[in-house]
Parts: C-alpha cells; sequence; structure tokens
C-alpha cells in the first residue's frame, strides 16, 4: 500500500485535495486496524500493533525533500513501527516553509487548515525564526535528515567558457556590476546570477548570508547590500525547478547561472539533455543547507509518534534513501549515491565566518531591505532651482529605473503660490508606478515624461516648509503596511519664509511621526550653500537622512544610502 504522497496544490483544488488526504487517511485507520488484527492473529514479520486506532501523523516538508521524505514515509509505515501498543502512520505533504511558519505562529492569511505533527524545512533558519515569532509546542531540539551545499549551477557549455576565461564562481557574482566597479559584466562573467526567493526559500536566505558576509560591515558595505537586495529583486525566483529551467531556456539571458542546492541539480539531471547543467563551487566558500526535522504536534501521543518517525530517518534505511535522491547525508559525511558527472565529487569547503546568528541577521536585513516603496517625490521648481533644475532632474530621471514595478509612486512640485494658495501642485497622484493614473499611461512613464518637462518658475519664491508638511501628511495618509512609506525632497534647500517656519515645521513633524506608521523623509539638495544644520534637523525628526549632490550621477548611491537606512530603523545615526 502506497502511503504518505500528497503536494501541496493551490486553492480551491489544495483544499480539494486535502478533504481527499483526511478521507483516506480515515480509510487507512481502518485498514491498519484490521491489518494489525492480522499482525496479531498470524504473526506477521515486525513489532505487534493492537487493533486500537493507529497514530497518524502529518509531516510538511519542504518542496525539494519532499518526493524523498514521501518515500520515506512509505518505507517506515510498512515497518509497522509502534508506540504506547499502537501503529504509527505518517503522511508527508509538501508545503513552502514560509506557509508552514505562518501556519505555526498563528497567523491567519495564507496558512494551512490543519498544523502539521512534524516539519523538515530547507533551513534551520525557518525553525530559529519560528521560535523567535513565537512558534508554540516546538520543542528545543531537532535533527537533521539531509544536507545539500549550495552551488553556482549553469549549463555545461558555459561553465567551459567560464573556465577558458578563468572566471571562477564567487559570491561577489550576486552584486550588480556596479557595485563590482563596472557598469556591465564582461563576456567571460555571467550576465545575471539569480537568486531564490529568501522569503520562499532557504538556499535564498543563505545566498543573503554570504552576500552580507563578503561585504562586511559600514556604510559602504550596507549601500552594496541594499543594491544586491534591489538586483536579486528582480530575478528572484519562488523555486529551484523554474531556476533551472531558466538556465535551459536562451531566449533571454545569454550566461545566465543560478545558486541553488547540489540535490536540485541532481535532480534536474535526470532528464537527458545535450547540454547538461553543472554544479560549480563558489571559490571562497559555500554554505550547506540542512533539512532539519522538528517536532511540531501538540498532542503528547502524536508528538511521540512524530518523534519516532524523526529518529527513524537518521537510520541507515532512510539516509540510504536520502543519498539515492541527490542529498547528502544528514551529518554531512557521506556524498550523494551515483551522483553523475554533473556534482563534484569533492566535500565543498564551507565559508566557517557564516554561522546561524549571520544567516539570522541577513534574513532579518532582506526582510528591512525587501519590501516595495510607497514614495511621493516632491520637486522644487521655485526660482532657487534656476541653475539646479536641470541636474536635480537628469537625476531624478536615473533614480526611476532603480524602483520596481511593485513600487508606488507620485509626484509634486512646489513654489509658493503654486496650486492656488498651497504653494505645490500634483503632477502625478501617489498610486502603483506600472498602471495609469488616468488614460493610457501608467505612472512611470509620465514620471518619466516629467523629468523632462518641468521648468522652474523664476518669479516664484519657495514653499520648502509648507510642501514638506502637505507632503508628509499626503503619505501618511497614503499609509502603506506592507511598504516602505518616504516623501523624497528635491530641492535647493532655501525657504523665503511666507509660511511655516522650520521650528513650526519640526514641531508638527514631531507631533505627528507616528512610529506605529512611520513616514521617512529623504532629502537631497542640490547646489552649493546648502544650510544642512536645517535640513538634517527635518530629516532627523522622522529618522530620515539628508543628502547634498552636483551630479545626476551621484543618485545611485543616495538612493542606495536612503534604502540602506532601512537596516538601522529607527535607531539610525542622523546623517
Amino acid at each position: 500500500m502506497r502511503l504518505a504522497r500528497h503536494r501541496a496544490a493551490p486553492a480551491p483544488e489544495q483544499r480539494r485535495r486535502q478533504a481527499l488526504g483526511r478521507g483516506v487517511l480515515a480509510g487507512l485507520a481502518a485498514v491498519a486496524v484490521l491489518v494489525a488484527g492480522f499482525v496479531v492473529v498470524f504473526g506477521g514479520g515486525g513489532p505487534l500493533c493492537s487493533t486500537r486506532e493507529p497514530v497518524l501523523v502529518s509531516v510538511a516538508a519542504a518542496v525539494d525533500v519532499a518526493p524523498v521524505a514521501m518515500l520515506a514515509a512509505e518505507r517506515f509505515n510498512e515497518t509497522k513501527t509502534a508506540t504506547g501498543g499502537r501503529c504509527v502512520l505518517v503522511q508527508v505533504t509538501e508545503q513552502p516553509p514560509a506557509t508552514v511558519l505562518r501556519t505555526l505562529i498563528g497567523d491567519r492569511a495564507g496558512v494551512l487548515r490543519q498544523r502539521p505533527d512534524g516539519w523538515i524545512a530547507d533551513s534551520s533558519a525557518w525553525i530559529r525564526l519560528a521560535r523567535k515569532q513565537g512558534a508554540s509546542a516546538l520543542p528545543a531540539g531537532q535533527s537533521t535528515v539531509a544536507t545539500s551545499p549550495l552551488v553556482f549551477a549553469t549549463r555545461q557549455s558555459l561553465a567551459e567558457r567560464f573556465a577558458v576565461g578563468r572566471t571562477e564562481m564567487n559570491w561577489r557574482m550576486v552584486f550588480p556590476s556596479t557595485v563590482r566597479g563596472r557598469l556591465r559584466p564582461n563576456e567571460n562573467e555571467p550576465d545575471v546570477v539569480r537568486v531564490p526567493d529568501p522569503s520562499l526559500a532557504g538556499a535564498g536566505i543563505a545566498t543573503v548570508a554570504a552576500a552580507r558576509d563578503v561585504v562586511g560591515t559600514g556604510a559602504s558595505a550596507d549601500r552594496a547590500l541594499t543594491a544586491f537586495v534591489r538586483w536579486a529583486q528582480a530575478g528572484s525566483a519562488p523555486d529551484y525547478r523554474s531556476m533551472l529551467a531558466a538556465v535551459d531556456d536562451r531566449a533571454f539571458w545569454q550566461r545566465p547561472v543560478v545558486i541553488v542546492p547540489e540535490q536540485s541539480v541532481y535532480e534536474h539531471n535526470r532528464r537527458p539533455s545535450a547540454d547538461p547543467v553543472v554544479a560549480l563551487h563558489p571559490r571562497e566558500g559555500t554554505i550547506s543547507l540542512d533539512y532539519p526535522y522538528v517536532v511540531t504536534a501538540t498532542d503528547p501521543e502524536v508528538a511521540e509518534a512524530s518523534t519516532v518517525f524523526a529518529d527513524w530517518l537518521r537510520g541507515d534505511e532512510a539516509q540510504d534513501l536520502v543519498r539515492r535522491a541527490g542529498f547528502r547525508s544528514g551529518d554531512g559525511t557521506l556524498g550523494p549515491i551515483s551522483p553523475g558527472p554533473q556534482i563534484p565529487v569533492e566535500t565543498p569547503r564551507t565559508r566557517p565566518s557564516i554561522s546561524p546568528t549571520e544567516i539570522d541577521a541577513a534574513l532579518q536585513a532582506w526582510s528591512r531591505l525587501a519590501p516595495a516603496t510607497n514614495i511621493l517625490v516632491l520637486a522644487d521648481t521655485s526660482k532657487h532651482m534656476t541653475d539646479r533644475l536641470g541636474t536635480a532632474l537628469a537625476a531624478a530621471k536615473i533614480g526611476l529605473q532603480l524602483f520596481p514595478d511593485s513600487t508606488h509612486m507620485g509626484m509634486w512640485e512646489f513654489a509658493d503660490t503654486l496650486g492656488r494658495t498651497k504653494g505645490y501642485r500634483e503632477r502625478v497622484g501617489l498610486g502603483p508606478i506600472n498602471e495609469p493614473e488616468s488614460g493610457q499611461v501608467v505612472r512611470r512613464g509620465r514620471l518619466d515624461e516629467l523629468t523632462s518637462a518641468i521648468t522652474v518658475h523664476p518669479d516664484l519664491d519657495s514653499s520648502l516648509h509648507d510642501a514638506i508638511l502637505s507632503g508628509f501628511r499626503e503619505v501618511g495618509g497614503e499609509f502603506r503596511e506592507e511598504m516602505n512609506n518616504t516623501l523624497l525632497v528635491i530641492t535647493s534647500g532655501r525657504d523665503d519664509g511666507k509660511g511655516l517656519t522650520r521650528r513650526q515645521l519640526l514641531d508638527r513633524l514631531r507631533e505627528e511621526w507616528d512610529p506605529d506608521k512611520p513616514v521617512q523623509i529623504v532629502i537631497i539638495a542640490f547646489g552649493s550653500g546648502v544650510d544642512r544644520a536645517g535640513l538634517s534637523e527635518i530629516t532627523t525628526a522622522t529618522n530620515g537622512s539628508l543628502h547634498v549632490a552636483q551630479e545626476p550621477g551621484e543618485i545611485i548611491e543616495v538612493f542606495l544610502a536612503a534604502l540602506a537606512r532601512r537596516l538601522c530603523h529607527p535607531t539610525c545615526k542622523t546623517t
């Protein structure tokens, strides 16, 4: 009888299958009672189970380890292992780690219908995160079912080309070319290195940790890490299968490389190919994914049965199955059985500086840097920008390219008496950047047009303070919980005193700033003679930042520095 095979599927199909699974388990329970009776009467092999109802254990397993976990559960069920005189029957389902985590910590959205009794994640980082976020009934210990080192995977023909060009795979390849000192990759480098989405896959979490470890610490390192996150977001993928399929697709990228667990390369190459995918080790050392089993059952009897299955997975029979599926053994000492020529025979060198603490810190960094941005741009078109607006708008055009399609953006221009008495005029309303505000032109296109079309009003004074307060309130009124909410001010830094004073503005900002709904003010001031102290007071009131620029090209560093402040929020030092 083949048991324990159930893959996660989208609702409503998932609900239908789960209902079917519950029916199957109920049927199995009845069959198990009859089987147990035959064992007792006829003296069948294995420990004798009583005729009582069996203990049913549901186990959620990460996508890549789920197939072998299902096979292991079938073998385990055939042993008729008992606990407390009752047979233990295990059913494994394929479930993303993030979904299981949300279930265990009590979230309401994106969760499983029933809490699992055991969990095989693709990284211990998920287990630690679950405990930190208050998951109940997780014991202190866990056992490692399998291991698989991260590798750089590409087509064999490309690997040979890289070797001819003496290009070794290394962790700095995950950064944009600009961070590595060039505008674009050279012909002997990958033109893209795709990483798994860290919010969904353990390999993505480990990649962020490696990137963070390579760049070190300090302001420049934070900017580099921020650039990596923005770059990785655009090319991250939800699973290893689609990433490796993209390596075979020659329609878009010319020299693609993906970072995946070694086992996924083994699994991918089970399908014959004239140009198979090969696994390459990074020269600085790699990180090995562990696949931990943790007991999640709240019922004592079920928890004991779940523990029995966890112990069995560490035995010789289960470990043989794990290695035949392309994984390394749980203790990492034994490699895959018959891995094929595309998998390195030698045990990869690990990067010792990346500890569990570093991995957890990297996951936290990603969670702060990755969320999309809800941003309103205030452009100063007063007389003080006569010689500066061209530079400022050229910078804005460059900066616009840094924001992904998930961004919400709007734009106002400000000068005294614009918008009748308001001191500002809305040019693009705050909203999704890849959707039109009205008509056919999406906001991104309209914003790009405005960076060339907006002109200075040479007879109008600056209403900087009033515009900042109005813009701050606008972003607060359109606050997005899932986004970073920012007011970006591009200005000369001058206010002509016809409205709020700086002191009045500061009082209003400090009174209205809500730490539970923080709106950050970032000011980019162009030109010489900028009142740094005065403008810094304004940005500091909202944990924002001030940047003084002279050239359009500086905008990339400015934006990365502003985004990097998410890493220290809400305790950033004044810039």
